[in-house]
């Protein structure tokens, strides 16, 4: 029986086990929206198209599926393209199907049309143009394998009005074949087997984990190499969920806002075990400082990233969970070098415990004003060990990364590479579609909350219980910082002039707002805002000017840093 292209492309997705998908429909995608409603797929009907992708990221990462998102041609899929730059930073999973004019008008100006092939190679790992109905499946066969294998990333398909209304036997493909295009997934055996070589003989190892740990599922298997060698263990902003931060090996976030003793750890290190990790310049700081006297094992599934930004001694390429679990059973094998490098290491160990000492993670507390620091060690209290944890961009942001105990996997949801405002909220909305039983925390600015505040309506539509932390300054807090630190405090345009009435704001959506303005109703507010009923914004009006600390100032060593105290 022939399907139209519509069906077919519902049809597909109902092959890829997709349950749920966010968009806004529009002229170019009305077929698909018309025969959606004859489908069994979930559809959440965003307010922006911008939200609409942050959200399938959100569910994606929550997950590990791979999210998908839909908006129709020229503003609709335009909207798209700070949520796919989003997610192809972050190496997130997602297919973007966007309506495009029909294909004989392409590229004649037409109404609503806009080249989004043209505008999405950069910041996709692969797109599409659906010109004939005949290869559709294959199209969206190969974008959902190539959008979850490998190095993930986003997909987008271009799919044209008069090839959805066209029509052809169904008929979807049992596997795909891409030239070319082989990601690697077993590590080298030698290389792994040099790489265990090169730990038993360091003095001062230390394991610094990116974003990747956390897309390849690896925590188990790192977690088993770090207890087995007692490696210290560092991560990146976005692999904040992968090793629990209350371990005993756990030095948290290394980096520009990064712990002390992590910084000091990679500066006198003798060997770094880089697991999915870019070096990020927010990581490396000024890179002829970074690491200097360390050997480098980089092991990556992306070969481009290894020796993009460092010197590498020692690449793997492959999946990073199976490689750490072979490192780990190869280090097995020699127990007896295993013992004599924990007890060698000892002294590495008690360093770094000295430096945690010296200068642990800390603030000056207040009696008078509320400390934003304070806030999020309070929601860590009243939250359970396995809520899921969105933020926006800001100083909010590395506030909870430095204050905030993450234990679980996949429970912290942020924008890293790209560093979008507006990401957190709908983000937190997909988060919690997935999850409807979990809990899901926004953490937020007041200027980043009002990128996306419009997803309120959504939150409330589908009874979205997700509670929304706001920490209000009336200030963009982290350019503020800046301007404070490095331009004599001239703030220029960073003070938001304007106070907003979170509470009522909420209210007019139809959810719950409630404020707090002195240090003693901070827990009381928390508690409220977590027993209420479905979507609470919860407003802390905090010290105007508090800073992020400790900061590794622009082009300085990891070494450098600026300390609270």
């Amino acid at each position: 029986m022939k399907l139209t292209g519509s069906k077919i492309l519902l049809e597909c997705l109902l092959r890829e086990e997709v349950d749920t998908v966010f968009g806004y429909p529009g002229g170019t995608v009305i077929n698909i929206y018309d025969d959606l409603m004859d489908y069994p797929i979930n559809h959440i009907l965003t307010r922006h198209e911008q939200a609409a992708v942050h959200a399938a990221d959100g569910y994606a990462r929550a997950t590990g599926k791979v999210g998908v998102a839909i908006a129709t041609s020229g503003p609709g899929a335009t909207n798209t393209v700070t949520g796919i730059a989003t997610a192809y930073m972050d190496s997130i999973p997602l297919v973007v199907i966007t309506g495009q004019v029909p294909t004989a008008l392409i590229g004649n100006d037409a109404f609503q049309e806009a080249d989004m092939v043209g505008i999405t190679r950069p910041i996709t790992k692969h797109n599409f143009l659906v010109r004939n109905i005949n290869e559709l499946t294959t199209i969206v066969k190969k974008a959902f394998h190539i959008a979850r294998s490998g190095r993930p990333g986003p997909v987008l398909i271009d799919f044209p009005k008069d090839v959805q209304l066209d029509s052809t036997v169904f008929s979807y493909p049992d596997k795909v074949e891409l030239a070319g295009y082989k990601p690697t997934v077993g590590g080298n055996a030698r290389q792994i087997e040099k790489a265990a070589r090169m730990i038993l003989e360091a003095r001062k190892p230390l394991i610094y984990v990116g974003g990747g740990a956390v897309l390849s599922d690896a925590a188990q298997g790192l977690r088993e190499l770090a207890e087995l060698a007692q490696l210290p263990v560092t991560t990146t902003l976005m692999a904040k969920s992968i090793f629990p931060s209350r371990h005993p090996l756990c030095l948290g976030m290394l980096g520009m806002h990064g712990t002390y003793y992590s910084n000091m750890a990679v500066t006198n290190c003798d060997l770094l075990i880089a697991a999915g990790a870019r070096f990020d310049d927010r990581v490396t700081g000024k890179i002829a400082t970074f690491a200097p006297n360390a050997k480098i094992i980089h092991i990556d599934i992306d070969p481009t990233s290894i020796k993009k930004n460092v010197r590498v001694d020692l690449p793997i390429v492959g999946h990073l969970n199976d490689v750490l679990q072979k490192l780990a059973d190869k280090m097995k094998e020699q127990g007896d070098k295993v013992d004599a490098l924990v007890e060698r290491t000892h002294g590495w160990r008690s360093e770094i415990a000295e430096w945690k000492k010296a200068h642990p993670m800390k603030y000056t507390p207040s009696t008078s004003v509320i400390k934003p620091q304070f806030v999020i060690e309070k929601i860590r209290e009243l939250t359970r060990d396995d809520a899921i944890i969105t933020t926006e961009v800001g100083q909010h942001q590395m506030w909870t990364a430095q204050f905030f105990d993450f234990i679980q996997p996949r429970t912290f949801l942020t924008s890293g590479g790209l560093g979008t405002m507006g990401y957190g909220l709908p983000a937190a909305l997909g988060a919690q579609v997935a999850f409807r039983d979990r809990q899901v925390i926004d953490i937020s600015g007041d200027g980043s909350f009002q990128m996306n505040s419009q997803e309120l309506a959504t939150l409330v539509q589908y009874r979205l219980p997700v509670k929304i932390v706001i920490l209000n300054n009336n200030f963009l807090g982290m350019v503020r910082q800046w301007q404070e630190m490095f331009f004599d405090r001239r703030y220029s345009q960073t003070c938001m002039e304007l106070p907003i009435d979170f509470v009522k704001l909420a209210e007019a959506y139809g959810a719950t707002g409630l404020r707090a303005e002195k240090p003693d109703e901070v827990e009381a507010m928390i508690k409220k805002g977590l027993e209420t009923p479905g979507p609470v914004i919860m407003e802390f009006r905090i010290s105007r000017e508090e800073n992020v600390l400790p900061m590794v100032p622009p082009a300085s060593g990891l070494n450098e840093m600026v300390l609270a105290s």
